[in-house]
């Protein structure tokens, strides 16, 4: 054997023992759950395809079919999973997620992907873009095209042109999905005004969301008082939402308030996003406040949540 092809092999060892060291794949619990990753992997794969045929799910993930079933049966048990035959033919199993495995994928989705943002938020913007492009290039190698195409998104500082972006997305997306007027964009164009003339940057942040290059997301962190801050104007672009971009959002500005050495943070938001109403409960927060207003048009409840750091 060759000792170059030798060499080769020993590096793809030596990046492969550091590559499950970094992600955490030898630990009894995969991404905080108490299962192995392979039973991770089943939970993602039913999360992104809604249903699957245990032997096919099988074959995909190159599972032996006896450790499979031993998965499939303590997911099962565990309520994660329901197992029903499929119609075309009763021999085989149609695998889903329940309502208690849809949370469970809801969980480790949006812990993966805060995992990996905070990954790439430890290194400068020209270092992640070379180590995106460099598993992709590896990707396109081993797994083929869909792999190469897959979207990248990451959170980064804000940069000049961006609070234009945030402005024109927060006016065009809640007018065309609630139809609130222009009084909320001229809002909005107030809160990133100040926020650019007065910023203070040990204790206040935006993040974007860019996914292969473009911005897709946003939220910012602002002082209100010495103890309590401010979490406003969280987006994410509806292109992308179902997959934890809007919850890693929220938890950065709990992180970032709570080492920022703020005591409380809190939010003022409308009754109709129950999506991101979903979120601030989820995370911890209380509402403390409703009010009735129609200050963008349509009426609405204002709500004031806080978040006890």
């Amino acid at each position: 054997m060759p000792d170059n092809i030798v060499q080769r092999a020993n590096a793809i060892r030596a990046f492969n023992r550091l590559y499950t060291q970094t992600i955490g794949v030898l630990q009894e619990g995969y991404l905080d759950t108490s299962y192995p990753l392979a039973a991770v992997r089943i939970i993602f794969e039913l999360g992104e395809r809604e249903q699957a045929i245990a032997a096919d799910l099988g074959r995909d993930l190159n599972l032996d079919q006896g450790y499979l079933s031993r998965l499939v049966q303590r997911l099962k048990r565990d309520h994660v999973i329901a197992r029903r035959p499929a119609e075309h033919d009763r021999r085989q199993s149609v695998l889903s997620l329940t309502k208690h495995g849809q949370a469970v994928f809801d969980h480790v989705n949006a812990r993966s992907e805060h995992d990996f943002v905070t990954l790439l938020e430890a290194m400068p913007e020209r270092d992640q873009r070379e180590l995106v492009n460099s598993l992709q290039s590896a990707g396109r190698l081993l797994g083929g095209p869909e792999v190469h195409r897959a979207p990248v998104t990451v959170l980064r500082d804000h940069r000049p042109g961006d609070m234009g972006w945030v402005v024109q997305a927060h006016g065009a997306i809640y007018a065309r999905e609630f139809g609130w007027n222009a009084r909320f964009e001229a809002l909005v164009a107030e809160i990133v005004a100040g926020f650019l003339r007065a910023i203070e940057p040990a204790r206040e942040r935006c993040w974007i969301a860019e996914r292969d290059g473009a911005p897709v997301g946003s939220v910012f962190v602002v002082r209100h008082t010495d103890e309590i801050a401010k979490l406003r104007l969280l987006l994410v672009d509806p292109a992308v939402r179902g997959h934890g971009l809007g919850r890693t959002l929220v938890r950065e500005c709990i992180r970032f308030a709570s080492s920022s050495g703020y005591q409380r943070l809190m939010l003022w938001t409308n009754d109709i996003l129950s999506g991101a109403r979903h979120i601030y409960e989820t995370e911890g927060f209380a509402l403390v406040e409703r009010t009735p207003h129609s200050d963008f048009g349509p009426p609405m409840m204002g709500e004031t949540w806080e978040l006890v750091l």
